[in-house]
């Protein structure tokens, strides 16, 4: 099976979260994906491969050289939930020449290069997008593939002296939940990359801490014929309380860099029940404390204004930067860096508007970096990526095998 091949097909399967689901993973599509990837696993060679009750896959690509430290690579297996992903039609265009392009399905979505300058970076290559009516899957299915061709090079290739390398293909991070039930002890290794990163040659070595803060609003509900003075309409204290959030500042629209914000992202309401969701995100998670207070500052005005509503706000832990766990064990960022240079590129150290399953490995003790993977414009139709880039995401794991391997055996 080719890169291409192997891309579409992965991409073709509807494996897309859905944060309203209360079982876990949170679709059985999910589970269904690792469940043929376990058999692909096993007859490509891998040992101790192991499907758990929550979709979690996990295997292993055996060691040819002894007293390497065990690496893993991994990639989470579920789609955005974001934008469908019902009939992924991957649309693929050889020898892409810089032209505008207008995607079947949807003749309203175009990748124009003057607009995303990514593409001119593709000219020449083989370039993959949706048809337009539904996303991609690059994120993070560029990145199992690449994981899956470097794992089936080396076991093709006993050759290559590389230690244990631990393959995990986790559910539902999406939603939030990739490490809910993830933790070192299952991956069982010394350091680990997650595949789950933008266009070739970027290390990101931070994340967004994170922060859920869920909003309720209990009112009254009467017949609207006979409200006056009786009905507390907890839709409109609702709408007051997004009204009177930041909106010149932190906010998604207004921020950028190392900058964070708070983002209402969700609203439900009747006259009698209402919730909103607001993410708190900020690369200093002290912070998080700030935008929390802001939040309670507004309630605590509302409740005063409105005495017969019931208004709460609970703020829940997410994910924390991984900038501090990584700090602690140094190698795994500069053996990174090195694999990267051995193959040409000078490596750009970047940091994440957002999180990987990384940042909760990392804060759990085993240090996760994330790793470029061939993702453009994740999570919209516009989504695509190319196969050269995939196949330098292989390369990079190889080098990457090879430099623990080599510093391994100096000691």
């Amino acid at each position: 099976m080719s890169t291409l091949e192997r891309f579409c097909r992965y991409a073709a399967i509807n494996t897309q979260s859905d944060e309203e689901s209360s079982s876990y993973p949170s679709t059985t599509t999910q589970t269904e994906f690792n469940r043929l990837l376990k058999t692909e696993l096993e007859g490509m060679g891998c040992s101790d491969v192991v499907l758990d009750k929550y979709g979690i896959l996990t295997a292993t690509v055996p060691a040819t050289a002894e007293n390497v430290p065990v690496i893993a690579w991994l990639a989470h297996v579920d789609t955005s939930p974001e934008v469908s992903a019902v009939n992924i039609k991957p649309q693929v265009i050889e020898n892409y020449q810089g032209q505008v392009l207008v995607l079947p399905g949807d003749p309203s979505k175009k990748l124009d290069p003057e607009e995303f300058p990514e593409l001119k970076e593709a000219i020449g290559k083989t370039l993959i997008t949706s048809d337009g009516t539904t996303l991609l899957g690059t994120d993070c299915k560029a990145g199992l593939t690449a994981i899956v061709e470097a794992a089936e090079y080396l076991i093709k290739h006993p050759e290559i002296p590389h230690g244990e390398i631990r393959l995990c293909f986790s559910v539902d991070e999406e939603i939030g939940a990739g490490t809910l039930h993830l933790n070192p002890e299952r991956i069982k290794a010394d350091a680990a990359y997650t595949l789950d990163g933008g266009a070739t040659g970027m290390i990101d070595c931070e994340t967004f801490s994170a922060d859920l803060a869920t909003v309720t609003i209990e009112g009254i509900n009467t017949h609207p014929a006979h409200g006056k003075d009786r009905m507390v309409n907890s839709i409109r204290i609702g709408s007051e309380f997004i009204a009177r959030l930041p909106k010149l500042t932190l906010t998604p629209e207004t921020s950028e860099g190392r900058a964070g914000f708070l983002h209402p992202y969700s609203f439900e309401g009747s006259v009698a029940h209402t919730e909103i969701k607001i993410i708190l995100r900020d690369f200093e998670t002290a912070y998080l404390k700030n935008y929390a207070d802001i939040l309670e500052s507004i309630a605590v005005a509302l409740r005063a204004e409105n005495p017969k509503a019931e208004i709460k706000v609970e703020v829940k832990k997410q994910y924390r930067n991984m900038r501090d766990g990584l700090t602690k064990n140094p190698r795994v960022l500069a053996y990174a860096q090195e694999a990267m240079r051995s193959l040409g590129t000078e490596p750009d150290m970047t940091i994440i508007r957002g999180g990987t399953d990384g940042s909760g490995l990392t804060e759990m003790g085993l240090p996760t970096p994330n790793l470029s993977s061939a993702q453009h414009n994740i999570h919209s139709p516009l989504e695509w990526t190319t196969v050269e880039e995939m196949e330098q995401t292989k390369e990079l794991l190889l080098a990457l095998a090879s430099v623990w391997t080599k510093h391994s055996q100096k000691s």
